[in-house]
């Protein structure tokens, strides 16, 4: 049974206010808890390991999955291994994510590694948030690794998010495009305290005329570090174009290194990369809108992560 935390934990990573209608499976604390499939979307404990396979029927449209963890204890060393196999010209929304409540004096952590087959014609969705609270001094670890391959046609969107009170992440992103295959990735980060964050994100265009386009935007507060690492790898005829826009306060520092490697004479790469402060004209016009420096601040950084 779900607690009151573990309501609260699901709905900040998942959008969940009761548990959703069509396919699920929620982990916690390294177990599953609860699960359901569908006549399109079936859902497979692993054999050789801990993870689930998520088997989605050609054509399916119009189905979600919701797979979130959440971690409320101490001491918690969770990784699992997930498969997911979007059949051919279906359309469907994955939501992940995990949440830790860490009130003690020990590290939780969780790591998950997500292997994507989007099948020709394919559209997925996927968002992923991660979030952590508790007043204990244990840490909050997430290290989410996702592996996605696009067959021909294939569409996919990803929304990578951190919330807020991961003390520790690595993220790692690998994307291969095949023929006319199309990607969209936005991610969004938060670090304050002495949080630290890693970023890296590989895409190649494998197939002719695929295209990706990557947006980052990140706030870095207090005496928070982040690195980001964008490698966009033209293989083939394509376009691609990766942004990244951070905004630094207090002592936090933010390195940013985006890479474009054209491989083929019809490769069109572009990358840019932006890191600054909050502009002191902002602060003032919404100050002389009634609201305080601090209400002025959240006010911009909020617009800016959305």
């Amino acid at each position: 049974m779900l607690n009151a935390l573990d309501k609260t934990m699901l709905e900040k990573v998942a959008d969940l206010h009761e548990i959703p209608q069509g396919a699920f499976n929620i982990r916690k604390n390294g177990v599953g808890v609860q699960r359901n499939t569908t006549d399109n979307i079936d859902i497979v404990t692993k054999a050789d390991k801990s993870g689930i396979d998520v088997i989605v029927k050609p054509y399916t449209k119009g189905e979600s999955v919701h797979i979130p963890v959440i971690v409320t204890e101490e001491a918690i060393n969770d990784v699992v291994y997930n498969t997911f196999e979007i059949g051919e010209y279906s359309d469907v929304l994955v939501v992940a994510g995990c949440g830790i409540h860490n009130s003690g004096c020990h590290k939780s952590q969780h790591d998950g590694i997500h292997n994507f087959y989007v099948r020709r014609g394919a559209k997925l969705k996927y968002v992923e948030k991660h979030y952590g609270q508790g007043e204990g001094t244990g840490e909050r670890v997430l290290n989410p690794k996702t592996i996605i391959e696009a067959e021909e046609g294939a569409v996919v969107e990803l929304e990578m998010i951190q919330i807020k009170g991961i003390d520790h992440t690595k993220r790692d992103t690998e994307i291969r495009l095949m023929d006319k295959a199309k990607l969209v990735v936005t991610e969004r980060l938060l670090t304050y305290k002495d949080q630290d964050a890693e970023s890296n994100i590989t895409v190649e265009l494998i197939g002719a005329d695929s295209s990706a386009q990557i947006i980052s935007r990140s706030v870095a507060q207090d005496n928070s570090k982040q690195e980001f690492f964008f490698d966009l790898v033209g293989r083939n005829k394509g376009r691609g174009h990766i942004q990244c826009d951070a905004i630094i306060m207090h002592n936090a520092q933010v390195l940013s290194t985006p890479k474009i490697s054209a491989r083929h004479s019809e490769a069109q790469l572009i990358h840019e990369a932006a890191i600054g402060r909050i502009e002191s004209e902002q602060l003032i016009k919404l100050m002389s809108m009634g609201f305080s420096e601090s209400e002025a601040e959240d006010t911009i950084l909020n617009g800016f992560l959305k």
